[in-house]
């Protein structure tokens, strides 16, 4: 059987920009993700598993209570799946995981985690999504793709993008973002360092997976994934190209220092999305203070695309597609931009994670091109993508006798 490439770079190309509403108001917007398919229909499956090792504390009726198992890691794959008659997966299925994401066979009712999905989720409900659960596998072998979810955040964070990859034939996987030994997540070191081992263990539960190369491997961290996504990446040589949405290291480089990640040390390429600084103020200050991630990655090829038109919360398509984002996170938009080009920026985002995937994992030239043009001979929209690429240099520059 003929294996279309997992990265079918051509259909980014083809790909559908949201298009905008005629009114720019919250009451006119609603997002409705648009990426067009890719070639292989889309699975699921929910895997419960422990991490042995790892103690870890339930909080129930008031009461801490150790964990005789260890560490629970509710663990989704999205997959290239065989067609299926099922129904697929709604954005009220997806929610509901949340309550057994601790407790795996008994539903856990209340909870901060919870509750904070369950008021990003409300207004989407009854939306079909593209997955299948438990649909049967495709047979091949797929590149492995993390994606690290933000500070206490569930593994739904971005399904969006999750099984737009997979439909590309991308074996995604994603867990829980959890403390380092509770479900609480905190800004911390400690808190790193556990979602980093999480990443990590995921990186070695897929390569048991049937339908995985386990030597293509690449990290998409959103917020304060995108810290852990550093942190994995710089202790794990398995992961071989790093996406970040956003990501927290720019803003916590103090985090970044005490954990000791040498950025300069770093040989891989890195996809760094940010949004715009939010004001005149933070703009002097981060043109004055630079950034020390970023000025340091320059043994891997880095590729910064600035999101003038997005806030930190359109990084995630459950947010962005929310009544709550409608409602109150209109206040967070950057100035002079619609929701709606924030929206259509989000399409770009996946279009660009594609490129750089089918770039940095299959070595595709046509992708390596896409990623190197200016954004508007892709057919960017003129002001959503501010583009800047820098090659890498050898870690280690070749010895020339006389």
């Amino acid at each position: 059987m003929r294996l279309l490439s997992c990265f079918a770079f051509s259909a980014l190309l083809a790909t559908a920009v949201l298009p905008l509403a005629a009114t720019h108001t919250a009451a006119s917007f609603h997002f409705v993700f648009t990426g067009q398919r890719g070639p292989w229909p889309v699975g699921l499956r929910v895997i419960d598993q422990y991490v042995s090792s790892r103690p870890f504390t339930r909080h129930v009726d008031g009461h801490s209570v150790p964990s005789p198992d260890g560490r629970p890691l509710q663990t989704l794959v999205w997959y290239a799946a065989r067609r299926s008659h099922h129904a697929p997966m709604t954005m009220g299925d997806y929610a509901a995981l949340i309550h057994t994401e601790t407790s795996f066979s008994q539903p856990m009712e209340k909870g901060f985690s919870q509750n904070f999905v369950a008021a990003f989720t409300q207004s989407r409900d009854p939306i079909s999504m593209w997955a299948v659960r438990d649909a049967k596998m495709r047979r091949g072998r797929f590149p492995v793709i993390i994606h690290a979810t933000s500070i206490d955040a569930p593994s739904t964070e971005n399904i969006d993008l999750c099984e737009y990859l997979a439909s590309y034939g991308c074996l995604v996987l994603a867990s829980p973002s959890m403390g380092a030994s509770s479900r609480k997540m905190i800004v911390s070191l400690a808190g790193a360092n556990a979602q980093a081992q999480d990443i990590s263990f995921l990186v070695s539960f897929a390569a048991k997976l049937p339908d995985a190369n386990a030597s293509e491997v690449a990290v998409i961290g959103y917020s304060w994934g995108g810290m852990a996504a550093l942190f994995a990446e710089a202790r794990d040589p398995r992961i071989r190209a790093l996406i970040s949405l956003d990501g927290s290291f720019r803003y916590s480089p103090g985090i970044v220092q005490a954990g000791g990640v040498q950025p300069d040390d770093m040989s891989i390429p890195l996809l760094f999305f940010s949004r715009a600084p939010d004001t005149a103020l933070s703009r002097a200050k981060s043109a004055s203070s630079g950034n020390p991630v970023l000025d340091q990655w320059t043994h891997g090829d880095l590729l910064h695309l600035t999101m003038p038109a997005m806030s930190h919360i359109e990084f995630s398509s459950l947010y962005l597609g929310s009544q709550r984002f409608r409602s109150g996170g209109f206040h967070f938009h950057p100035t002079g931009y619609s929701p709606q080009q924030g929206a259509v920026s989000y399409i770009w985002i996946v279009r660009y994670t594609l490129a750089f995937l089918d770039a940095y994992l299959k070595h595709l030239s046509a992708a390596v091109a896409f990623l190197r043009r200016p954004p508007s001979e892709n057919g960017v929209p003129s002001h959503l993508i501010d583009s800047t690429y820098r090659a890498a240099t050898p870690l280690t520059q070749p010895v020339t006798g006389d």
